[in-house]
């Protein structure tokens, strides 16, 4: 099974832009501080922008930049942006013992996604860059 790690790519990708609010920031700049491919920074930063958290340019003296303030952006924000498809997914099995199974797990599973909304609109991008940065 694959591991979705769209959510954690952006909150680093964000942190590094909310670093440098008024500057623009590339995706090969981006992602060379992450030690990833620019194809992966240009998918997150584009689901970041549609979903009004970022604002990019493009161009020569294009980028990427923070479209409000990191005080404003809430971690939940940035979990809606790039994970929408749900934190868990119930298997594929078929017949009355599975559907009576996936029904309760489907129940567990919502309210475990409320639970994980509601922890992450308590920090903000602002926040969450100064508990990053404090040494432990």
């Amino acid at each position: 099974m694959a591991v979705n790690t769209r959510f954690a790519t952006g909150v680093h990708a964000l942190v590094l832009l909310a670093a440098e609010p008024d500057v623009l920031q590339t995706s090969e700049d981006v992602a060379r501080k992450l030690n990833t491919n620019p194809v992966v920074i240009r998918r997150v930063f584009a689901m970041l922008q549609h979903a009004g958290l970022v604002e990019s340019q493009k161009g020569p003296n294009g980028g990427s930049k923070l479209k409000s303030s990191a005080k404003e952006i809430t971690l939940a924000d940035v979990h809606r942006a790039l994970d929408s498809g749900g934190i868990f997914h119930s298997a594929a099995f078929s017949g009355t013992h599975a559907a009576r199974v996936n029904s309760a797990l489907d129940k567990v599973f919502a309210d475990a996604g409320r639970a994980v909304e509601r922890e992450l609109a308590l920090t903000t991008l602002s926040q969450f860059v100064k508990k990053s940065a404090k040494k432990k």
